[in-house]
This record gives C-alpha cells, sequence and structure tokens, in this order.
C-alpha cells in the first residue's frame, strides 16, 4: 500500500507541468533546426556562384533560433524546475504535519538523525527526480525523436538505422546498473541517518562528554561511522560512474559508422556534403540526452529509494487518534476517576500499572509518590492519552477519556513534565507558547505564581531575552518555574506537576505551592514529587510501587500507617535537619 501524497500533490500543480513540457518541446524544435541550416549554409558554399544574401539570411535564422531557444529554455526551467521546488516545500510540510500526529510509540522506536534525514535528503531526492529528472527525460525524449525524425526523413533512413543499432545495448545497461544504483543509495541514507543521529547526540549531550573526558572517543565513533559512509558512497559511485563511460563508448560507435558510411555516401553522390553535416549535428544532439541517461538513471533510482523510505512515514498511523463522530465539548471541569486501571507498554510483558482505582473530584490535589519506575508517570501518559487506554478505565466529568477529542482534552490540562523543553526563542514565547491570545499581563502574572518573574527581570532584555536552545543558558531550576508558567497560563481544568519541583530549594517550593493553591483554588491538580514537602498539603497522596497503590490517605494519616511514607519522610527529615547543621555550623 502507498501513500498518496505525490499524486495530492500533482492533482494541485499539474498544470505547471503541462506548461512546462509543452515549452520544452517547442524548445526541442527549435533545437532541431539549428543542424538543418547550418547543413544548408555548408551546401551553399559549395555553389560555384555563392548567394551571400541567401546566406545571411540563415545565418539570421540561426540567431534567431538562440534566442527561441533562450526564451523557451527560460520559460520550461522556470515551470518545471520552480514547481519541483513546489513539491520540496509540500512535502517538507506534510511531513512534518504528519510527524506531530504520530504518537510517542512511533518515537520511541525512531532516532532525530534518521527522521532528519527523511526531511533533508529524502525529499531533495524526490525533488531531483520531479526538476531536473523529468527535465531531462522530456528533453531527451522531444530532441531524440525529433532528431531521428529529421535524420531518416532529410538525410538518409539506412544511416539512421545503423547509426542508432547501440541504442538497445545502452538500455540493457542502464537497467541492470539502475537497481544496483538505487540498492546502494538506500544504503547512503541509511549510514547518513547515522550519522546525523549521532551528531545530534553529541551537541545535545556536548557537557557530558566534556565532563566525562570523552572527547576523543566520540570522535573515534564518529570516526567509524564516517569511513562506513564514505564507502557506501564509494559503493554507490563506482556503479554510477560506469554509466556514462559505457554510454559514449557505446555511443562512438555510432559515430565510427556515420564517418565510415556516411562518408561512402557523401562520395557516391547520395547525400549532399551539408547533409552529411546536418546528421552529424543530429546525431550529436542525440548523443546528448543518450549521455544523460545515466544521470537520468542515477536521479530516478535515488529518488525512487527516497520515496520508498518516505513512503513507509506517511504509511504510518497513529495508535491515538479522534473518530470522524466525535464533536467539541464545550468545557472539562476537571474530576477525575480511574477504576481498575491496568496498562503495560507495546511489547513488554510486565504491567507498568495495575488495579489502580482513584477518585479525585474537581477541585481537590492528588499527590502521588512513589520510587522510581513506580509508574507515576506512565500514569500521566495515560491521562493525556499520549498511549491507548481501555475503555471505561478513566473517566474525566463522568465521560469516558476516549470519547473526548484529543485537542479537547490535552487544551484542557496544563502539563508540566520531568523534561522540561524549552524552545530556542524568547521566555515570553516560551511562556506563552507562541499563542498570541495571551497578554503580556497574562505572561507576567503566570511568571509570578510560579516565582521566576524576578530573575526575569533581572535578565537585560527582561521577557524578550532569547533562550538558548533547549533552555541551556538557564538553570534547572529556572526552566521549570518557566514551564510551570507555560502550564498555568492556558488556566487549565487540571493541573498536572510532574516532579515539577526538583530543581527549586524547598523555600521556593513552598512559594509556588502556596501560589498554586491561591491561583487554582477550584481546580483540579495532581503533584508527582519525591519530595514529601511538595505533597503534604494534598487532599489525597497515593504511594506506587511496580505499578501498585500500596498506601493512600493524607498526609497526616499516611505517617500514622508508618509504611513506605513514613519511612521516606524519617529520611529526607533527616537529612534536612543535617543540611540545616552544616549550615549553621559554617
Amino acid at each position: 500500500m502507498k501513500s498518496k501524497i505525490i499524486s495530492e500533490f500533482l492533482k494541485k500543480y499539474w498544470y505547471n507541468y503541462v506548461i512546462g513540457a509543452a515549452f520544452l518541446i517547442l524548445s526541442s524544435y527549435i533545437q532541431t533546426l539549428s543542424p538543418k541550416y547550418i547543413g544548408t549554409i555548408f551546401d551553399l558554399l559549395k555553389e560555384p556562384v555563392i548567394d551571400s544574401r541567401l546566406i545571411l539570411h540563415y545565418i539570421i535564422l540561426l540567431v534567431l533560433v538562440a534566442l527561441g531557444l533562450f526564451v523557451t529554455r527560460f520559460i520550461w526551467r522556470y515551470f518545471i524546475m520552480g514547481n519541483a521546488r513546489n513539491m520540496e516545500c509540500f512535502l517538507r510540510q506534510r511531513l512534518l504535519e504528519h510527524l506531530q500526529r504520530l504518537d510517542v510509540t512511533f518515537y520511541n522506536n525512531r532516532k532525530t538523525g534518521d527522521l532528519m534525514a527523511y526531511a533533508v535528503n529524502d525529499i531533495g531526492a524526490v525533488r531531483q527526480s520531479f526538476g531536473p529528472g523529468v527535465a531531462l527525460v522530456l528533453n531527451g525524449l522531444g530532441l531524440g525523436l525529433l532528431s531521428v525524425f529529421s535524420m531518416a526523413n532529410s538525410v538518409h533512413p539506412r544511416l539512421t538505422a545503423l547509426a542508432l543499432l547501440p541504442i538497445p545495448f545502452i538500455i540493457a545497461i542502464i537497467v541492470w546498473l539502475g537497481r544496483i544504483i538505487q540498492k546502494r543509495f538506500r544504503a547512503v541514507q541509511k549510514n547518513f541517518a547515522s550519522i546525523s543521529d549521532r551528531i545530534n547526540e553529541n551537541i545535545s549531550g556536548i557537557r557530558v562528554i566534556k565532563t566525562y573526558v570523552q572527547e576523543d572517543r566520540e570522535v573515534d565513533r564518529f570516526d567509524l561511522l564516517n569511513s562506513k559512509m564514505m564507502k557506501s558512497n564509494l559503493d554507490l559511485v563506482r556503479v554510477s560512474s560506469l554509466l556514462s563511460p559505457l554510454i559514449q563508448t557505446l555511443f562512438g560507435i555510432s559515430f565510427m559508422v556515420n564517418l565510415i558510411y556516411g562518408s561512402t555516401l557523401v562520395i557516391d553522390g547520395a547525400i549532399s556534403l551539408g547533409s552529411f553535416v546536418e546528421f552529424n549535428g543530429y546525431l550529436g544532439m542525440i548523443m546528448r540526452p543518450v549521455i544523460s541517461i545515466g544521470r537520468i538513471i542515477n536521479v530516478f533510482q535515488r529518488g525512487l529509494a527516497s520515496y520508498k523510505r518516505l513512503n513507509e512515514i506517511f504509511m504510518e498511523r497513529p495508535a491515538i487518534a479522534d473518530t470522524v463522530d466525535k464533536s467539541p465539548v464545550e468545557k472539562i471541569q476537571g474530576s477525575l476517576e480511574i477504576k481498575g486501571l491496568s496498562f503495560r507498554y507495546p511489547g513488554y510483558d510486565e504491567y507498568a500499572l495495575k488495579d489502580i482505582n482513584v477518585s479525585l473530584p474537581e477541585g481537590k490535589v492528588l499527590g502521588i509518590i512513589g520510587p522510581t519506575g513506580s509508574g507515576k508517570t506512565t500514569l500521566v501518559n495515560l491521562l493525556l492519552r499520549l498511549y491507548k487506554v481501555d475503555d471505561g478505565k478513566i473517566l474525566i466529568d463522568g465521560h469516558d477519556i476516549n470519547e473526548y477529542r484529543l485537542e479537547d482534552l490535552r487544551e484542557a490540562i496544563g502539563y508540566v513534565p520531568q523534561d522540561n523543553f524549552l524552545f530556542s526563542a524568547t521566555i515570553s514565547d516560551n511562556i506563552r507558547f507562541f499563542d498570541d491570545r495571551f497578554t503580556e499581563d497574562d505572561i507576567e502574572n503566570a511568571s509570578r505564581i510560579s516565582m521566576i518573574y524576578d530573575s526575569i527581570m533581572d535578565f537585560p532584555d527582561k521577557f524578550e531575552t532569547v533562550i538558548g536552545e533547549r533552555g541551556v543558558n538557564l538553570s534547572g531550576g529556572q526552566k521549570q518555574r518557566i514551564s510551570i508558567a507555560r502550564a498555568l497560563i492556558k488556566n487549565p481544568a487540571i493541573t498536572i506537576l510532574d516532579d515539577a519541583l526538583s530543581a527549586v530549594d524547598t523555600q521556593t517550593e513552598e512559594d509556588i505551592l502556596k501560589n498554586l493553591k491561591q491561583d487554582m483554588r477550584g481546580r483540579t491538580c495532581i503533584i508527582i514529587a519525591h519530595r514529601i514537602s511538595a505533597l503534604k498539603h494534598a487532599d489525597e497522596i497515593i504511594v506506587l510501587d511496580h505499578g501498585r497503590i500500596i498506601e493512600r490517605g493524607t498526609h497526616k494519616s499516611l505517617l500514622e500507617q508508618k509504611g513506605y511514607y513514613y519511612e521516606l519522610y524519617r529520611d529526607q527529615y533527616q537529612k534536612e535537619q543535617r543540611e540545616r547543621m552544616e549550615n549553621e555550623a559554617s
């Protein structure tokens, strides 16, 4: 099964190719007039009395041919090459749109470098096929057929047939080598993706690499990939570089036949010297597109290989998608109920969550705590429908979570993930997430609640300060607080903080929670944390371990149970006491 992305583009912009093809064929026809006029001039020069006016007439015609070629070539290149650029833009836009719709399972199994190769190399190869490739094919067919017709009709049919004898052998070689080229080009693209992915990892993790003094080892690892890339390119070049020499060698036979047999025809008077010159002109015209067949095959085989790779991506379908009959909801209030929820990740036998039951009325705060890998973030991912949830397991406002449109559901949730991703843009743009609905007052208010306002005011450009890639010029606490402001500015019905206060000190944490309690009065909140101080004011706290709820209750009741929560509280309290004493001593 194949995607219809190319046919969709052609339906929209087919007329550009039609106009371009018409002018290209016209250009080919004008080009075939040149050998005829030159041959006529040679015949006129053989006459005992040279007619200068008639020769001047044909010279003027040759000049007009050159002008006609200039105009028609410009027009067909504008339409065909320009349309190929339109296709490149169209494919890249659709690819990004498609990637945005795919679920997280797809990205769990794909590397960034590989996806970058699709967006850059593969789309570029497809553009080459529908730009220079189409132009070379149409030009070759038009110029070749018109030249052959002129050779056979105006000069000598038998000479034409003998001169074209090598062409079937040329086509056989092209088909044979073309299959090898396609296979080797796919290997090149695969290695390019590996290199892109390694470079991306090295740049993103440069601080870790430098901290562990791994620069030389990373260079050595990259050198292996680079050598592999070079080998695959050389393997491709060895095959593709054979095409043109083989074609030229076989075409040399045509010129040899033409010189031997054609000169005999001139001596015998079967054709004139001008016709012989005209024939050679046509043969030279045929030779250029035939020689370019090697390039044509190379371009189309690369394009075909890239199209197959792109098709694999476009045929991917998200596991999480809206059904056609879903209609928008007016407003989500925020009450949450989880009934007997069990979940395991695709491809895994072990359950990440098992028999989870939670009832969270609208406006209440739920705290979630537990060791690493206990299923805390998994539960949040299911609330956001990043993975498929069985019907009847999660209800919001009494309705099954699967009944909501994804847009409505996620718009009603303000989520601050563990990985606080910030864009390389201004602080203002990061808080409002490029949404012009939010005013400067909204941005400032959200930043005050998240306790980042004063830090922003210390920057030279305030809210217009440009954040480096992934927030590289900010501290961990600053990134977390900007992410919290981004979630709060939406005024969501449900706010989820997934370990979003881990990088701030306890005093700042307390201030943020106090602000949140005032600002989110009447709204539902879920706080996931490793520090009990972030959860002690929650209406209910659940303790997760190995995907199960092992304890639940308020802060006070959980301490009275003297279980996992109590032990964790005691450890953290003693640690805080030691740190306080050390600070006082210093």
